[in-house]
């Protein structure tokens, strides 16, 4: 059986978002197409559904409060600063917007990788 594929529909959705930007690569991850910024993930269209968002791990919890995201749970471990957004809280531009800054600004904030 191959693997979920992401939602190419919401891929360039978030695309368009970013804009161009140098240091944006995309790589495949986490059962996603992934969008890294400076080489550290920033948002992630999931193969599951909706996105991953990475965020400042001090203000997930006040993300989560906003009743559109839940703390990521991977391999069984809930991951602070990882965080899921489904599909129903992604429908408009603005929404997906949201989550976009979240996770491109945080990755812009960490050091550059490689």
């Amino acid at each position: 059986m191959s693997a979920v594929a992401h939602d190419e529909e919401l891929a360039n959705r978030i695309r368009e978002l970013i804009g161009a930007d140098p240091d944006l690569t995309e790589k495949r991850m986490f059962g996603g197409l992934a969008f890294l910024i400076g080489g550290n993930m920033a948002i992630s269209a999931s193969g599951r559904g909706g996105v991953l968002v990475r965020a400042d791990s001090s203000k997930s919890d006040r993300l989560v409060a906003s009743g559109r995201a839940h703390v990521a749970v991977m391999q069984g471990r809930a991951m602070p600063g990882w965080l899921r957004v489904d599909d129903e809280f992604l429908r408009t531009k603005r929404e997906l917007a949201k989550w976009v800054t979240v996770g491109t600004g945080y990755a812009r904030s960490l050091p550059k990788k490689g």
